[in-house]
């Protein structure tokens, strides 16, 4: 019988490889190129390699599982703190491919790790609020969130992949 607990790690694990796969298409080179297209507020890909790897879902699938928060995200408990979210050019970026890999198996181990040590039991038990705001929901729904998250990250990336003349299909944005 399949419980959340294998919905939440299957969906993890799939969406981390397909992430993976998609920052081996990324060259060093390609770190400082953003999109050209029209606004404001386009991340560079160094940009979106960090924000994928560091704040994609493992931060956040943790302090859901543990109430650990760390000094990063905890901030957005404080009163007001969310309401200014960073800009792109004030957002971190990784140095190398080779760091952005780094981390995000970091973040796999961190996501992963979170997500066995969840009681099966509490997964739909009550309802929590996330740090930065929005609806209460249960255990499930947000670490199955912060997958999300990441996910659409990972077709952020596919998209700089293909605008950057990769060939690229729809089988490298879905497939381990």
């Amino acid at each position: 019988m399949t419980t959340l607990t294998d919905v939440l790690l299957d969906e993890a694990r799939t969406t981390y490889a397909v992430t993976e796969k998609l920052f081996r298409r990324v060259r060093d080179a390609d770190l400082a190129w953003k999109p050209a297209a029209p606004g404001t507020g386009w991340m560079t890909t160094a940009q979106l390699l960090m924000h994928c790897a560091c704040f994609g879902c493992g931060k956040g699938a943790h302090g859901f599982v543990t109430g650990d928060w760390g000094a990063e995200l905890a901030e957005y408990g404080e009163a007001g703190a969310h309401t200014h979210l960073p800009t792109a050019a004030e957002l971190p970026a990784v140095g190398s491919v080779a760091e952005a890999l780094r981390l995000l198996e970091a973040d796999r181990t961190l996501t992963l790790d979170a997500i066995a040590q969840a009681d099966a039991s509490e997964l739909l038990a009550g309802r929590l609020p996330a740090p930065w705001g929005g609806p209460s929901l249960t255990l499930f729904q947000h670490v199955l969130h912060m997958i999300a998250h990441l996910a659409q990250h990972k077709g952020q990336l596919f998209y700089y992949l293909k605008l950057m003349g990769r060939d690229v299909c729809t089988a490298d944005l879905w497939a381990a």
